[in-house]
This record gives C-alpha cells, structure tokens and sequence, in this order.
C-alpha cells in the first residue's frame, strides 16, 4: 500500500475506485477516507451522485453560496470527484486503468449490471488479480430476491426492523414505523468497511483479492440482534412496545412536570438507587420488582406506580439528581439541543470542512477518535468532477490515453465553474 506519500493516517496508501452513489455505498466510502484512504468517486456527467439533486436543505458557504444538497454533504467528504461516462467504451476502458491502480472497487448496481461494461468483479480480476471488490445491492448477489432493486425503507420493512418499531398495537398511532434516517443503508455502509478491512488484511497476507457480497437485506436480519433471538428462543414474534424495552423495565421514556426523559435502568441496582432518589425505597425490596425479572413481568403494574412520581417533578430537576446518583437518564433531544450539547462540542462532533477553494462549510465528524492514526482534517465533500484532470492525469498512461480526446468523446468531463 504504498500509492502516496505517508500521511500518518490508519489508510494511508490505499487507494478505492468508487462507483457507488446514495447511501449505503458512499457512507462506506467516507469513512475509508476518515482513515486515510485515497477515494475516487467516479459520477455520471448528468448530475453525478442523485443525492446531489436531494435537497432542500442546501448547504451553504460563510459567503452564502450555495453549495448542493445537504444530503450529498452528509456522506461524501473527503472524496475526488472524477466524471467518467462508463456506457462509453472509452469511459469502461478509463475505469478499468483506474482500477487496476486501486486495492479496493466499491459498485452498488443491480446485479450483473456492470458486466455488459466489462467493470464486473470477473472482468476487473483479470486486470488487478488482487483486487479488492465490494458489492452492495438490496438483497445480494444470489438468492430469489436477486435481480429486485432495494431501498432503505423497503429492507427496514421486509427485515423486520418496522414490524418492531412503532406505538404499541391497539394504542393511538400505532402502525409499522421506519426509523428516522436510513438505518439499513447506515448499517450496511458500515458492515462494508469492515469487510473491505478483512478482505486488505487477507489480501496483504496471501496476495489474494475476493469479492465482497454485500446485501442490505442480510444486514437488517444480522442487526435485528437481541430481538432476533428473542423469536428464535420462543418461536413468538416481537411485537411494537413503543419506547419501552421487551427484555428491560424500566428502561423507557416518562413524562414530567415539563417534559419528557429517557429512563434507562440497565441492572438492580441502577433501579435501587432510582427508587431511593424517587422516595419509592419500598419498591427496591418488593419481590414484583427487586429484580428485573420480576420487573418484566409485572411492567403493567410498576411502570403506572413510576409515572405517577415521574410527572411530579422536573425534567431537570430528575436529570440532575439521577446522574447525581449514577442512574442513567437523559432528555430526549430535537438536533438544535444536540449540537449545543457541551459534551457534543468538547467531543468536536460539528466541524467546518474545508472546501477545495478555501470555503468553510457546515459538516458533522468522525466519530473515530484513535490515538496515533486519526481521520483525516475535515474536507468537503468535492463539487462534480473537481478532481476529473488531475487524477486522470496523474493515473493515467499518457500513451495510451489522450485526456483532450477523451474529453471531447464526452467519455469524461473536467470541472465546472460552479460548486
């Protein structure tokens, strides 16, 4: 791995073609560029990534200028934006010089889609035997479901994830419900860098590449977790429980005097100081609930009993004095109250990548904090086909490839003025 000068990063040197778009795919991608790692994103000269096109809301520069969709913004910084046309034959021949430089090829199109253009995991193999090549569709490689095409919201339907989801059945409101960013897609993205991280290690072990079959599907049964086994255990399916938990009572929101709070009681003794603090000592002791067993089971009848001391004190007042007695409790925050938060900001989760052209935008950061490799400086995420000449005249064999005539065959396209 050694494509570029040492950074200090955790990825230096590797390099990902990126012909992945959305979510899934891109999220991947960022968070290989967090660690260091060289990403070509590859966009359609019509527009590029669609996400580019999601909005409003746009982000916008300290000078007011627009910048794109925040939905784009939120999953592709630190990338290179080179604009290729691969339905060209020029383009497929670009992409796979490119890939032939690269130790990782990310796709996210139907399956075989990339054959017919020679960019398929069989095809680039012959190029780069050692590549790397991860696939990302919404329900695999093989399999009935094959040849459909996958969303977010359809998988967190199909996967059993909304069927979990939701107000209680028979209470006001209840209905399947998805959660509110998409999860799956989130998910997959992540399951997928630590696939491709094996898939480096084995490679740098043995000289061996692989591909990488990633299905949205698969990971939304995988990340079902505990509710999983609990219908394998019992053969009875899970049912909506609202903000309550099937396996942890109390462990649900509760209204106060002015608001409400998440209750999180993870053990007896957490719930023993609870009780102390709340003046219910009695409740500790009492065999229906000293144990969370037993709480469980009779949830119908404690959770009345602490809703009723609940609502006669603050939000605050009951933040304050249950941290004080290290039971965990917390408010349910709307994203103003989160990025004012003092721990979100001693943490630096708000960040003001730079642009290419010097602007500071708007952007959330890495959650990865390691001690000697780190993410690299917040970038921004590039504006379309940003980085389409430098590099292609970086990777590219001038005798082979006349970058002018390439451009002028519409097969790839150099940056525009605008953002």
């Amino acid at each position: 791995m050694t494509h570029s000068q040492s950074t200090g990063r955790a990825l230096d040197g590797v390099r990902i073609l990126d012909l992945t778009r959305i979510l899934a795919g891109p999220w991947a991608t960022q968070i290989l560029a967090d660690l260091g790692a060289e990403v070509i994103k590859i966009e359609h000269p019509d527009g590029g990534d669609d996400t580019r096109r999601w909005g409003p809301p746009y982000v916008k520069d300290e000078d007011g200028v627009d910048r794109g969709a925040a939905y784009f913004h939120s999953a592709n910084r630190g990338k290179k934006s080179v604009v290729v046309d691969l339905a060209k034959p020029e383009g497929q021949r670009v992409l796979r010089a490119l890939a032939k430089t690269s130790d990782v090829v990310m796709e996210n199109f139907k399956v075989g889609g990339l054959a017919k253009y020679g960019l398929d995991y069989a095809s680039l193999r012959q190029v780069k035997p050692d590549v790397v090549y991860c696939s990302i569709t919404g329900f695999g490689q093989s399999g009935p479901y094959a040849d459909r095409a996958g969303y977010d919201f359809l998988i967190q339907a199909m996967g059993g994830l909304m069927s979990l989801t939701g107000q209680k059945e028979g209470s006001a409101g209840a209905e399947p419900m998805k959660v509110g960013v998409a999860l799956t897609d989130v998910l997959t993205g992540l399951y997928a860098v630590i696939g491709i991280l094996a898939a480096l290690r084995h490679r740098d072990a043995t000289g061996e590449g692989q591909q990488i079959d990633m299905a949205l599907l698969d990971v939304q049964v995988a990340t079902l977790a505990n509710q999983a086994m609990n219908y394998l255990a019992t053969g009875a399916a899970p049912k909506p429980l609202g903000n309550a938990h099937p396996s942890i009572v109390p462990y649900q929101t509760f209204e106060t005097r002015d608001g409400y709070v998440i209750l999180a009681v993870g053990n007896d003794g957490q719930f023993a100081r609870f009780c102390e603090v709340a003046g219910l000592q009695g409740l500790a002791t009492d065999d229906r609930f000293a144990t969370n067993p037993e709480r469980v089971r009779n949830r119908a009848t404690l959770i009345p009993i602490l809703q009723g001391v609940m609502s006669g004190r603050s939000m605050d007042d009951w933040i304050e004095a249950l941290n004080a007695a290290h039971v965990p409790v917390g408010p349910i925050n709307d994203l103003e109250r989160v990025f004012d938060d003092i721990h979100i900001k001693a943490r630096g989760m708000q960040t003001a990548p730079v642009a290419a052209d010097g602007a500071r935008l708007q952007g959330v950061a890495s959650p990865l904090k390691l001690s000697q490799t780190p993410p690299i400086p917040p970038k921004a995420a590039p504006s379309l086909g940003a980085d389409t000449f430098a590099v292609l005249d970086q990777l590219l064999d001038p005798s082979e490839f006349d970058l002018a005539a390439l451009e002028a065959a519409g097969a790839v396209q150099f940056s525009k003025s605008q953002p």
